[in-house]
């Protein structure tokens, strides 16, 4: 089944998206959700890189986000960054799936849960931004 995503979306990636091998699944200002390869994304040891955790987060939060400010004709920002990495993972893919904390006027954070294929929390990360006017 192919998901079903905003139009928007096509327009709103990056060339690390592309290089990280992101396949979003679902869109929306309530919920975001992208798996990502294991390979190719790999830290020395063969490892799941934290530093892609990272960006997992700051994309699929930065996503859900960016849905919500654009109702308003605005952009959403990222200003604050963490994650925590639970376990290791060498191979197949995981799973970002992103929720929302807190959705106010000026700001909004988001958690997103990072699993592997066996439904296991690979990392944990929250991403606050600030709505800011576009242009």
């Amino acid at each position: 089944m192919t998901p079903t995503l905003p139009e928007w979306a096509d327009h709103y990636h990056s060339a690390l998206d592309d290089r990280m091998g992101i396949e979003l699944v679902e869109l929306s200002a309530q919920r975001v959700v992208a798996r990502y390869p294991v390979a190719g994304n790999t830290q020395p040891m063969g490892l799941w890189h934290g530093g892609a955790s990272a960006v997992v987060v700051e994309t699929l939060a930065s996503l859900g986000a960016f849905a919500h400010a654009r109702e308003q004709g605005k952009a959403a920002v990222g200003v604050d960054l963490s994650v925590t990495h639970h376990r290791p993972v060498r191979s197949g893919w995981v799973t970002g799936t992103a929720l929302p904390l807190h959705v106010g006027r000026t700001t909004t954070s988001w958690e997103v849960v990072i699993t592997d294929e066996n439904h296991r929390r690979v990392a944990t990360g929250r991403l606050t931004c600030q709505f800011v006017q576009m242009g």
